[in-house]
């Protein structure tokens, strides 16, 4: 469990009172003409981390690909001689948990992350990725996911061409103006620089200024004079690598999407670190502020941390930034662009910098109302988004009752479509049922009731999701037979750096295949990676995920997880 990113709600509501790695991994390839490596796509080629070397670090190296699995546990089997009839009814992609990083900012909570170290505080498994070695590389990597899909183009298995791509949230990791807008720049393209503050020195935790130096942290130019070597050099074997943090700063023209692409709302896009609602001025003002906190106070109470941070969390790092504690803090060049916009702002923010379609998927509607969810058809298919961040904080979602309305309604007058529901959190995420206090007693919906109303709907075949990052494919059953397909995609921030091609095929035999292909981003292996290019900076992310000592192999998900093919019921036969 993780404060940082994903379950403080349940700690939240359990003080209040409120009520995998994969099965087995592929041969590694000899010929490199065999593994196709121009191909993304994980059917010709994958990445897997090679043999441990000097204190367990790993390189990434390229593995067997992966032929698509069925899966018939709706009870929809299909005819045997389905492949040789199929007909391509629709190829798209879902981008997930892409996190785009101002790894600068005052905002954030690195320091919480230690608490989950193996030492010298004991394990709580609160605090894990509140800091990544790799953050600093989001926007190459979301680049180099770009450059993948614009490579592959079309359904592997269709060949139908990709109609649109869809990010179902986080598409930012803070909630902050720079960071929208370098999500936004990214998969439309133009100049990206992934920089703030002072734009000709990094200012953050993994530079080496001694006077705040904490081996805490990975420092990619190594440690100062008189000072330790840091614990992920020392304990996990990391590198240093000369001029990384320069490189990351370096301007780079991103490619951008050559499909219309459409954005699903986030709890990290909507709440301050993915927890704080965003609104809170105090919150503001230290994203805008000129104070970091590099380093906790000595013999810091995680049980009381924890606390704090669900109670108040502006009052905490207001007290710790003040000087009153042991708390290292160093100065930072301030940057109005780091603000944290509400979800009205950033709604705003897919129109004003335009791109197709114009407000990826948000409505007139949405513009002037601050809302998130809507709806779009794509032929004899049905996209309906939703937005199931609480605006009351905390990582777990839900839906307030007007957009259940508004979804009971929808679904009833698509009796004749194929209908997807997207949305950032999972079924099993929704859990959080908080209300603001002092404001409306409006009843909140969970994932219970959510997956029982789409159950209920015979023309829905899939929940399409991220949040967990982590691969999974799961059936939901309907009683009396059948089913939809919840498809949890992984994130571009931890290992595997995945994205997901989802396309639809008529059998004509009364069923549905729904194939889903993993897609590696562009970025090289680990043989391959240096710091010249943005490509080259993403395979070096890549190969940190993999050797994050919180977060590096259960992500992948299973085989069942990944290439599959999905039988359901037509609706429309």
């Amino acid at each position: 469990m993780e404060i940082s990113r994903r379950n403080l709600i349940r700690n939240a509501i359990a003080a209040g009172g409120l009520a995998a790695a994969a099965t087995a991994l592929p041969g590694v390839l000899r010929s490199a003409a065999a593994a196709a490596p121009t191909d993304p796509a994980t059917l010709g080629r994958t990445y897997v981390p090679g043999p441990p070397g000097a204190r367990g670090y790993r390189a990434v190296i390229a593995a067997a690909g992966e032929p698509h699995r069925p899966r018939t546990a709706l009870g929809i089997v299909g005819d045997a001689g389905r492949a040789a009839r199929r007909q391509g009814l629709l190829s798209f992609v879902q981008l997930s948990d892409i996190h785009i990083v101002d790894a600068q900012s005052p905002l954030r909570l690195e320091w919480t992350d230690r608490l989950d170290d193996p030492s010298p505080l004991p394990a709580l498994g609160l605090f894990s990725s509140s800091y990544r070695p790799q953050e600093m590389l989001t926007g190459q990597v979301a680049d180099s996911m770009v450059r993948a899909i614009n490579r592959i183009g079309s359904g592997p298995v269709t060949g139908t061409p990709f109609a649109l791509a869809i990010q179902t949230g986080d598409n930012s990791d803070n909630s902050q103006l720079n960071e929208v807008r370098w999500n936004i720049t990214t998969l439309n393209g133009g100049a990206m620089r992934v920089d703030s503050g002072r734009l000709n020195k990094w200012e953050g935790v993994a530079d080496s200024l001694k006077a705040t130096y904490d081996g805490a942290y990975w420092h990619p130019e190594g440690n100062p004079s008189g000072r330790p070597v840091d614990r992920p050099r020392a304990e996990y074997g990391f590198p240093v690598v000369p001029g990384l943090l320069d490189a990351a700063r370096r301007p780079f023209t991103a490619e951008g999407l050559s499909v219309p692409w459409y954005s699903v709302f986030g709890n990290h896009d909507g709440l301050a670190q993915g927890n704080f609602p965003a609104s809170t001025l105090q919150l503001n003002l230290i994203a805008l502020g000129m104070l970091k906190i590099i380093s906790p106070p000595h013999g810091l109470d995680p049980g009381q941390l924890l606390e704090d941070l669900t109670s108040d969390p502006a009052a905490l790092l207001t007290n710790l930034l003040g000087g009153a504690t042991s708390a290292t803090v160093r100065l930072v060049t301030p940057d109005r662009d780091r603000r944290l916009l509400n979800r009205k702002q950033i709604v705003e923010q897919h129109f004003e910098l335009g791109g197709l379609p114009f407000g990826h998927g948000f409505t007139s509607t949405n513009r002037q109302q601050g809302t998130a969810y809507y709806h779009f058809d794509r032929d004899r298919f049905r996209f309906v988004v939703l937005d199931t961040v609480n605006p009351n904080g905390y990582a777990d979602g839900s839906l307030d009752a007007t957009q259940f309305a508004w979804l009971s309604s929808l679904l009833a007058q698509s009796g004749d479509k194929i209908v997807m529901v997207f949305s950032h959190h999972t079924s099993d995420t929704m859990g959080n049922p908080l209300i603001a206090t002092g404001g409306s007693l409006e009843t909140r919906v969970t994932g219970g009731a959510v997956l029982d109303r789409l159950l209920a709907t015979p023309s829905v075949v899939a929940w399409i999701n991220g949040h967990t990052h982590r691969n999974k494919v799961t059936p939901r059953p309907r009683p009396g037979g059948g089913g939809l397909w919840e498809i949890t995609t992984a994130s571009h921030i931890d290992w595997p750096q995945q994205s997901r091609i989802i396309e639809f095929a008529d059998n004509l035999d009364g069923t549905l295949s729904i194939f889903t292909t993993m897609v590696d981003h562009a970025g090289p292996a680990s043989a391959d990676a240096g710091t010249a290019t943005a490509e080259q900076l993403a395979g070096l992310a890549r190969e940190l995920a993999a050797n994050d000592w919180h977060d590096h192999d259960g992500g992948l998900g299973t085989l069942d997880d990944r290439n599959v093919e999905l039988l359901v019921t037509n609706p429309l036969a």
